[in-house]
């Protein structure tokens, strides 16, 4: 019996994917103009070296990920985001309509702390979580499935009385490698595999419906 229900952030909670890969593109051209968005799709959902490593491999000019992602963070692209005009909407009243209905609510992202809890406080949606949880707190995140686990532990529960709300095929695997059922929000822009998933979501409000029938 699903009790709680374990969300992702980027391309869930926030559509910062493609906006994120458009700052990515735009860096990775200065190094080498032949790079293209496919390119760096591996890029998504990735934590900070397996993220940069992929930007290494498709610029191919003798620098390392670390030089590159060095190189990037000069400029603060997070300060030029508008998070609540990429928030999903659905995303409010469905985390109101799961609390009503009692399930425990938890935030499981490879993105950095700080930056977590603002996209939720600025969206005035961090008081539904029991538990925020950042992949930078781990050596290892996602597609380790560590950061899942560690969230079930801190919930108290299982990893299977527990449903994630992924996207990317990391993340997915992630999920899937704790045990963690889970509900995919279906992106045809990125080619994520999602076959691990035990549901598919074409909105994140449709989460409601998965959790009746997990």
């Amino acid at each position: 019996m699903i009790k709680a229900v374990i969300f992702d952030m980027d391309g869930v909670i926030i559509d910062s994917e493609v906006v994120y890969l458009e700052y990515q593109l735009e860096f990775a051209r200065t190094k080498n103009p032949n790079v293209v968005l496919k390119d760096l799709f591996p890029m998504v959902g990735a934590t900070r070296q397996d993220c940069w490593e992929v930007l290494e491999r498709a610029v191919s000019n003798g620098q390392t990920w670390e030089e590159l992602r060095m190189e990037f963070r000069q400029r603060n692209i997070y300060d030029e985001i508008d998070y609540r005009s990429i928030y999903r909407p659905e995303v409010t009243d469905t985390l109101m309509q799961l609390k009503q209905a009692g399930y425990r609510l938890a935030l499981a992202s490879s993105t950095h702390l700080e930056l977590v809890e603002r996209v939720l406080k600025e969206n005035g949606i961090r008081d539904y979580f029991e538990a925020v949880v950042s992949g930078e707190q781990f050596k290892k995140s996602k597609p380790d499935p560590e950061i899942y686990l560690y969230t079930a532990r801190q919930l108290k529960l299982s990893p299977g009385e527990c449903l994630a709300v992924e996207d990317s095929t990391i993340g997915i695997t992630a999920a899937h490698r704790a045990g963690v059922m889970i509900a995919a929000v279906i992106d045809t822009r990125f080619e994520f595999d999602q076959s691990l998933a035990d549901y598919k979501l074409t909105q994140v409000k449709d989460v409601l419906e998965a959790v009746k029938l997990a």
